[in-house]
């Protein structure tokens, strides 16, 4: 026979004596005797049937009633899941039917570079295409829509043109007798403005000035600078004891004249393009250098050069092609000359040249064969320059 053990009933709980009850940890009470803010939710939620004496006092008995505080908590609890559910379908949603961009929003960036490639074409593109065409064609300025087609007759009359060789020798000359000593001066003036000093700023604009002077009145004052019987350049020559210099006539003298205009205007150009790129060479590698004893002189050739080679290749395209197509300087240098490059041409330059046969010869087919000659000869020599650099990087990697 088995014994049956029936649990020990709980205690009773005593009577409350008088005194109001401490409220426990869990239960705490406002301080005003207020009813607590869980049961002013449930009383506010529970059933119009559930209120009453019953139900107001929660502490001793059951909570009863439709909005119960379990409840309320499960439907709370619950609503998150809902919630990012939710969220998870309406993101694949969105991932399985993408948002379609409007048609205007998807040829806007075309629109906004059209009117680039519009002027582009009508004035770059379209010029060079015409004078390809008209460099195929016998063409007189005075009846420019009378064309007679001659293929690549002005072409080959340039192999014996002995004006075009002249002419195409001396802008070698020039161009070199003009570049190579403003890029040095120009790195020069660079390296000069670099230096902390007081009046940086006005010392770059007076650098800037000779590239802001026209052409034209930089000429001619050039052209009295030299000047036979009354220019300060022989006034100097002679206060040494030297004879003067007929800087318009001699072949090599006004080489050197008209280079001169070319190196004073566009040095200080050059150097604020060497002076932007000094600015972007870190100083902790100057730094590191004088760290181990390198002096000034080799600081400036294996950090300042290194970090300068973009922009000394920039300014020697740029320099290259100015000096093709110089033409300004040469023209209003020798007064009287015009586009011959005096009287025996010796600074006449491909762009005179072009000028002479097109505006005073009033031959348009020659001149476009003319312009289109320069075109290629710096498409060979920029082709070679670069077939040279790739094959001395070929020879380095190699080594």
């Amino acid at each position: 026979m088995t014994e049956t053990r029936t649990p020990p009933e709980p205690p009773e709980r005593p009577e409350p004596d008088g005194r109001p009850e401490r409220p426990g940890p869990s239960e705490p009470s406002e301080p005003d005797g207020r009813p607590e803010r869980s049961e002013r939710s449930e009383r506010s939620t529970a059933a119009p049937g559930a209120a009453g004496p019953g139900a107001a006092d929660t502490r001793n008995g059951p909570r009863t009633g439709a909005g119960t505080g379990a409840d309320t908590r499960a439907r709370g609890a619950r609503s998150p899941r809902r919630g990012r559910h939710s969220h998870r379908h309406s993101s694949r949603h969105r991932s399985r039917h993408p948002r379609r961009t409007p048609v205007g929003s998807r040829w806007a960036p075309y629109a906004l570079v059209a009117p680039f490639f519009l002027f582009f074409g009508a004035f770059g593109v379209f010029p060079l295409l015409a004078t390809a065409w008209t460099s195929l064609h016998r063409v007189e300025l005075t009846a420019p829509a009378e064309q007679e087609w001659v293929g690549l007759h002005n072409y080959a009359r340039l192999l014996d043109d002995t004006f075009f060789w002249n002419a195409l020798g001396n802008t070698v000359v020039i161009g070199v007798l003009s570049t190579v000593p403003q890029l040095l001066l120009a790195l020069g003036v660079a390296h000069l403005l670099d230096v902390r000093l007081r009046g940086r700023g006005f010392f770059r604009v007076v650098a800037l000035a000779p590239y802001a002077t026209s052409v034209a009145a930089a000429t001619l004052v050039f052209a009295l600078f030299f000047g036979r019987d009354h220019g300060m350049a022989n006034w100097a020559l002679g206060t040494v004891g030297i004879d003067p210099v007929d800087w318009q006539n001699g072949p090599w003298a006004s080489k050197f004249a008209v280079s001169s205009i070319v190196v004073w205007r566009w040095t200080g150009y050059n150097a604020l393009i060497y002076l932007a790129a000094m600015q972007t060479i870190p100083r902790e590698q100057y730094e590191a250098a004088a760290l181990d004893g390198a002096s000034r002189w080799r600081q400036f050739l294996h950090v300042t050069l290194p970090g300068l080679w973009p922009a000394i290749l920039f300014t020697v395209l740029v320099s290259t092609i100015g000096a093709t197509q110089l033409f300004g300087e040469p023209l209003l240098f020798a007064s009287g000359a015009g586009a011959s490059g005096g009287a025996d041409h010796q600074f006449q330059t491909l762009g005179l040249y072009l000028y002479e046969q097109g505006w005073v010869n009033l031959h348009l087919g020659r001149a476009a064969a003319i312009a289109w000659a320069m075109l290629l000869i710096l498409v060979v020599v920029f082709g070679a320059v670069r077939l040279l650099r790739g094959g001395l990087a070929r020879r380095e990697r190699a080594s």
